[in-house]
């Protein structure tokens, strides 16, 4: 409710600016002014005048596509008083309100009347139509695209190996954004297509100082419609990063992909490298292959484009030493490592599992003074790491829970951060909300995020719990993938390039290991789109030669 009553106020804002600098002009054209003031209704009439489709108009406001429509429709209304100029559609985009202002109350503005001049009119002109005609079309086009990146599934491509083999390294994603409830938007002024910042300027300089692809000022509260389900386990799932501390609209925040191993509720445990929930074993997929670290001593090198070419995904260091080589390798399954343990190269081989008991605390200073809570295991006062976990109870909606100095490094992330309230420590005591508190009332579900590929996964085990707001959606299928797409800083081997043809157009998300192919969905598409150029050709053509 919180989002409607917000966005109505945006709405109603932009409603009465425009009306306060278009309302002489609207008047001008014929009709009231006061529906210069409705939404909606204004633009309606704007592209009745300008002779464009009139049912745009319900494009006006909405979040993120709504600014390019207004300035579309605003660059109409300027052309409408002869305002054609390419100074005067950059000001009305940069400025809209203000030039159309000054517009609206000079003394010679009134309507141009295109059609008076018609059998008089220059190739020049002509040829302007003609592009004023293209460049509809594009910004429609972009509108359309937009429409499809903000509402219905969006783009995702995996950088990492921390998915493998389930997702491969270069595998390019269509994202469900229905899948659990259609998350709002909660930044409405935004440059289509990105999803945090415009561009980085490089490690020397602050992230945080990085030009931002959206207005943070201007913003709506959280809310997800049509929830008709929420991440079950085993799901693999996109969210939005919780620590990233660069962007504060969590919509905003850098997208991830994981698998849900436990929900609301339940217990997450890690024995020895293996995955528990609520004290059983997991669950398998078919698509799934259960994979470990294992470190190899060789007498001589490995062939490791060879081995690559064999295995597949294979990142791996390589480190000579005084007697030979010394091989770190991710993401072997039992038969792989079998297999290489058998070379004759190899000497020992063993899989690399921390021991239990020792903390997986690192620091961003030589002196240990400050941890890096963003590669620490979480929560930092356990002696945890990623191969001896928990167990750990995975906060739910209602929990009523302890909160004093032991439980704070757990919870402080959730009350502070993810439900939004101020957290103090004074003399020793707890404040949230400026009183003192023992126990806190959890206000959303979270889940735990892992990666398949469990020793190459920066995952909830070191940034904490997935807060149900930062949830986008399932992956629907693979609609490209591109082995060498990314390079791998973990490996001293770089993947060559090349097309996987068979992953293309296959469904991510159902656990089979066979998986359901598209090809017949994206052959459908080109059809469609080439099929309609056609017939609007054909059509144009028809019409034309009836005309004539």
């Amino acid at each position: 409710m919180n989002y409607f009553l917000t966005y109505t106020v945006y709405v109603l804002i932009l409603s009465v600016l425009m009306g306060i600098s278009t309302w002489k002009l609207f008047k001008k054209m014929g009709y009231s002014p006061l529906f210069a003031f409705i939404p909606f209704y204004n633009y309606f009439i704007i592209l009745k005048e300008t002779e464009h489709p009139k049912w745009w108009a319900i494009f006006s406001y909405l979040p993120i596509v709504g600014p390019i429509m207004m300035s579309a429709f605003h660059i109409y209304l300027m052309k409408k008083f002869g305002k054609s100029l390419v100074k005067d559609q950059l000001l009305t985009v940069i400025l809209p309100f203000i030039y159309m202002a000054t517009v609206n109350y000079s003394k010679d503005a009134e309507v141009e009347d295109e059609n008076s001049n018609d059998l008089f009119i220059t190739d020049e002109e002509k040829n302007a139509k003609k592009k004023d005609t293209f460049l509809g079309s594009i910004t429609f086009a972009v509108v359309f695209a937009t429409i499809i990146h903000v509402f219905v599934t969006q783009p995702f491509g995996i950088p990492t190996g921390s998915m493998e083999r389930t997702l491969l390294v270069g595998d390019f994603l269509f994202v469900n954004k229905w899948s659990y409830g259609y998350r709002m938007p909660m930044r409405p002024v935004a440059i289509p297509f990105l999803q945090g910042t415009i561009m980085d300027t490089g490690q020397k300089g602050n992230p945080k100082d990085d030009p931002k692809s959206y207005v943070d000022g201007i913003k709506l509260p959280y809310t997800r419609i049509f929830q008709f389900s929420k991440p079950q386990k085993n799901d693999v799932v996109v969210f939005n990063y919780p620590r990233d501390s660069v962007h504060t609209a969590i919509d905003r925040k850098d997208p991830y992909v994981k698998r849900c191993v436990a929900v609301a509720g339940d217990t997450f445990e890690m024995r020895a490298g293996r995955l528990f929930v609520n004290g059983k074993s997991e669950t398998v997929l078919g698509d799934q292959e259960i994979q470990h670290r294992y470190i190899v001593n060789t007498g001589s090198q490995l062939d490791i484009p060879a081995l690559y070419k064999t295995y597949g995904f294979l990142p791996v260091q390589e480190v000579q030493g005084e007697k030979g080589y010394i091989y770190a390798f991710q993401g072997l399954t039992d038969k792989t490592a079998k297999e290489i343990k058998q070379l004759p190269q190899v000497i020992d081989m063993k899989e690399d599992i921390t021991p239990k008991g020792e903390a997986a605390v690192y620091y961003r200073d030589e002196a240990k003074t400050k941890i890096d809570t963003t590669q620490s295991i979480f929560p930092i006062n356990q002696p945890w790491n990623q191969d001896w976990y928990g167990p750990l109870r995975i906060p739910k909606k209602g929990d009523v829970v302890a909160v004093n100095n032991e439980t704070l490094p757990l919870y402080q992330w959730i009350i502070s951060q993810y439900e939004h309230n101020s957290l103090e420590k004074k003399n020793g005591k707890i404040f949230i909300n400026g009183k003192e508190a023992n126990n806190y009332t959890i206000q959303q579900d979270y889940y735990m995020m892992v990666g398949d590929n469990r020793d190459a996964s920066l995952d909830a085990r070191f940034f904490g719990f997935v807060p149900e707001e930062n949830i986008v959606g399932k992956p629907m299928f693979t609609w490209m993938s591109l082995q060498g797409a990314f390079s791998d800083s973990s490996s001293t081997y770089q993947a060559p390039f090349k097309v996987r043809w068979d992953r293309m157009f296959k469904a991510t998300n159902t656990g089979e290991a066979n998986k359901t192919s598209y090809w017949w969905v994206a052959a459908m598409i080109l059809i469609l789109f080439f099929g309609w150029e056609y017939f609007m050709k054909l059509f144009g053509k028809k019409k034309t030669e009836d005309e004539a």
